[in-house]
């Protein structure tokens, strides 16, 4: 709300005009009139035009500096190749504007630090893309696990299997640790295991792999782990690239119900079942009590982010809630790449694990 009671439109702006735009786009044309696009900007100023022109966006420009002086945009989205997050969202902070960044929102801890303190600095806020977290489901089932209706968590399964191929690759800046800062771990199946992050809360130790099995990468196209939670419960998570059955696949194995998801992209509550244990069943009248309605996606996710907004609070996800499942990254990275059990809190900030995700490298870069 605005001085007068109003209901306050944000000012929006999109920063790279590519493929995952259109999602964001769509997210504030849905938002109710609670945002408006003002601005698009991309380095292939053509590009930009046509975006602009496709949805009734006023202003495109060649480059993000010039549509952050002259509109000064309230939120930038930031749709580029993930090298340029860190350096755009820096550039957001130090304009005032808050930075809605895709996954992975940095190539490494030490950039997303060095974004956390210019958040300090500036007051400005950085708020990751991660948008599983907000379907209906998902917070359902946080909301019964917290109240204790499903009894102590145990075990969770966590599988990202999907399918890019060779061509996926031609793309200059996939599949390097200089662009995308990590394969498949970085920017696919990040979105399910922050979604388990999210559920069964801070994780404990982390034993992984990570090959280069199929793809011409320089980065793994798969990698498992295995995860130890600080309550005690127990996960695999597993991501690929080289799946040609694709799916998405979370499970829950809980004192008095088993609780799953598979989906591909986005879930739907549909999506979901509940298997009570034997002599549990309310638990699954529990979950059939509500019903959500949409699929996970970034309209869900805006919604938080403009409600969050509204309060005065930092939006969704948060630089802090995001540097748990990027030190969960490394952790994996670090794990693979040198053969050793990684506990919470070991990579510090002098660690090469911290200023890059390969670290002390991968082990196939001298075969």
């Amino acid at each position: 709300m605005n001085a007068l009671g109003e209901a306050r439109v944000y000012r929006a702006a999109i920063i790279g005009t590519g493929g995952i735009a259109h999602a964001h786009a769509q997210a504030v044309e849905r938002s109710g009139g609670r945002a408006e696009l003002v601005a698009v900007a991309d380095v292939d100023a053509g590009r930009a035009r046509e975006f602009a022109d496709k949805y009734g966006v006023p202003h495109a420009y060649a480059g993000a500096e010039e549509l952050l002086r002259e509109q000064r945009p309230d939120t930038a989205h930031l749709c580029t190749p993930p090298r340029l997050h860190a350096p755009l969202a820096l550039a957001c902070l130090e304009a005032g504007v808050t930075a809605l960044v895709e996954k992975p929102p940095t190539l490494s801890l030490a950039e997303l630090d060095t974004l956390i303190e210019a958040e300090r600095r500036t007051g400005a806020h950085v708020a990751t893309v991660l948008q599983h977290r907000f379907g209906a489901a998902a917070a359902r089932l946080r909301r019964l696990q917290d109240s204790g209706e499903l009894g102590r968590p145990l075990l969770a399964t966590c599988l990202t299997q999907w399918y890019r191929d060779d061509a996926y690759y031609a793309v200059p800046w996939r599949g390097t640790w200089e662009s995308e800062g990590g394969g498949p771990t970085m920017g696919h199946g990040i979105h399910q295991f922050d979604l388990l992050l999210s559920v069964l809360g801070p994780w404990s130790e982390v034993t992984a792999v990570a090959a280069r099995q199929a793809r011409p990468v320089d980065t793994e196209d798969v990698s498992m782990a295995l995860v130890t939670f600080e309550s005690g419960a127990v996960a695999t998570v597993v991501n690929s690239v080289v799946s040609p059955r694709e799916a998405s696949e979370l499970r829950f194995d809980y004192e008095r119900a088993t609780v799953e998801v598979e989906h591909l992209y986005g879930y739907t509550d549909d999506d979901w079942t509940v298997t009570p244990a034997p002599g549990q069943e309310q638990v699954k009248a529990l979950w059939g009590a509500e019903r959500g309605e949409g699929t996970s996606g970034h309209g869900d996710w805006l919604a938080a982010v403009l409600d969050a907004l509204d309060r005065g609070q930092a939006p969704p996800v948060t630089t802090a809630d995001a540097r748990r499942t990027m030190e969960f990254i490394a952790a994996l990275y670090a794990s693979a790449f040198t053969g050793e059990r990684v506990r919470a809190g070991q990579i510090t900030a002098d660690s090469p694990f911290a200023r890059r995700m390969d670290g002390t490298g991968a082990p196939w870069r001298n075969p």
